[in-house]
């Protein structure tokens, strides 16, 4: 049988891979992918949560996470394909638009 902890170890061995991949990673596409991770890890503790407390609350919330995350995968890839068109890399150390 599962139980609420072992759904929260999971969520935080997500979270903690996404949080590692956004921190050392230099590639943008790769920080992307990362950050939905992070966001799919908070996904699973509000499911577990709202399973647990026997409300639907989160279920709910689940929803308007994904909405964000969606929104946010279309909205980075536009970047990153406007970046690479322009800079011809996905490098964030390569990319300084402050510099002309």
């Amino acid at each position: 049988m599962t139980t609420l902890t072992n759904y929260l170890a999971v969520s935080a061995v997500l979270f903690i891979i996404g949080t590692a991949g956004v921190l050392f990673r230099r590639n943008a596409i790769i920080i992307f992918m990362c950050i939905e991770l992070m966001l799919n890890a908070v996904n699973l503790t509000l499911i577990a949560f709202s399973q647990f407390l026997g409300n639907q609350t989160g279920q709910i919330l689940v929803f308007f996470v994904m909405t964000v995350a969606a929104a946010e995968a279309a909205v980075g890839l536009a970047i990153v394909i406007a970046l690479f068109r322009n800079k011809e890399t996905v490098e964030i150390d390569k990319i300084n638009l402050l510099r002309l």
